[in-house]
């Protein structure tokens, strides 16, 4: 079974990003306007004043450790892990899709963020019986936890046990997973007042690859985290898995 059909149109650098202004907002629902001179071209860089209204708001908790980020990109270069994620994105596929034509995400986004997910997932952690035990709290493809299903009404504060138990399994399913991560991305996406459809065109324009990096920071709390997921939304592998559709062999003829 081949893959073919990626997306036809170039896949520009992420230095080529014109200079804009990026937008938060205050506690008081007064915007706050700023413009990160220090970051011309790159999405990824944040000020030390968005910094702090991140922390503020959300409670991101900024630079992954020097060992750490050393130890994702040994494991970002192993190539069987590579290829073994790379097929269980592929399964994710069709929910990837469904779930972008769903909210307007751009398809691109989910994938990338769950390969980055799957990729650095700790052995184990979606065995149902570590999950239940309570010894990780984020499971399924997009590392997500009960906190977040609280966050989008979907698990009562003081949940009882038989609901958390059947919250634990709704996030170690896949296509559910990936369905709870599309709705972070629109809580998130409406706490900044932006839209779905500012997670397109990424590599043409740098309000959207701005949004993208912040949707990325708030996700995961790294600030290495952003620069990855833009990556990965412009690998031509994942792009073809994303975007691609599969062929059948024809059948000899005889």
């Amino acid at each position: 079974m081949a893959w073919f059909g990626a997306a036809t149109t170039a896949l520009a650098s992420l230095a080529a990003y014109p200079f804009v202004q990026s937008s938060l907002r205050s506690g008081n629902g007064v915007a706050v306007d700023r413009i990160d001179s220090s970051s011309h071209s790159d999405p990824t860089s944040f000020s030390p004043e968005e910094l702090q209204e991140l922390q503020r708001r959300f409670g991101v908790h900024g630079p992954q450790p020097p060992l750490a980020r050393l130890f994702t990109k040994g494991v970002d270069q192993f190539t069987p892990l590579r290829n073994h994620t790379v097929s269980r994105l592929q399964s994710l596929q069709p929910v990837i899709q469904q779930q972008s034509r769903r909210t307007g995400l751009n398809p691109m986004l989910l994938a990338a963020i769950l390969f980055d997910e799957m990729q650095h997932a700790k052995p184990g952690e979606d065995h149902p019986l570590a999950a239940h035990s309570g010894l990780f709290s984020t499971h399924g493809p997009a590392q997500l936890g009960l906190s977040e299903m609280e966050k989008q009404g979907l698990l009562r504060p003081n949940a009882s046990p038989t609901e958390i138990q059947d919250a634990r399994n709704q996030l170690l399913h896949p296509e559910r997973n990936v369905e709870l991560l599309a709705g972070k991305m629109m809580r998130l996406l409406k706490l900044l007042e932006r839209e779905a459809r500012e997670t397109n065109n990424v590599s043409r324009s740098h309000r959207h690859a701005k949004t993208v990096a912040t949707l990325a920071y708030l996700h995961n709390g790294k600030l290495d985290y952003p620069a990855r997921i833009l990556r990965y939304m412009q690998d031509p592998e994942l792009h073809g898995i994303v975007y691609g559709r599969t062929k059948k062999p024809m059948p000899p003829l005889i």
